[in-house]
């Protein structure tokens, strides 16, 4: 069973989809300067910022799912 999860999440980590994080607008004003590079940059730094409150929030339901099959044992 865990051999199945293990090999699940690997094939879900490594499906690469492209995403846009930036609001229609932004995106609009940032793509007239520089040919794009600017917008890109700009993305790749808000996808890189919304990692991290989903990893905190993993986090947190991993601890909590660790407390409560720790509490069955007991």
């Amino acid at each position: 069973m865990k051999v199945k999860v293990f090999i699940l999440v690997f094939f879900l980590l490594m499906i690469s989809i492209p995403v846009d994080a930036q609001c229609a607008m932004c995106r609009a004003v940032l793509e007239n300067e520089d040919g794009g590079q600017a917008a890109k940059g700009i993305n790749n730094g808000i996808v890189y910022l919304m990692i991290f409150p989903y990893l905190l929030i993993g986090g947190v339901g991993y601890a909590i799912y660790r407390l409560r099959k720790n509490a069955k044992k007991a």
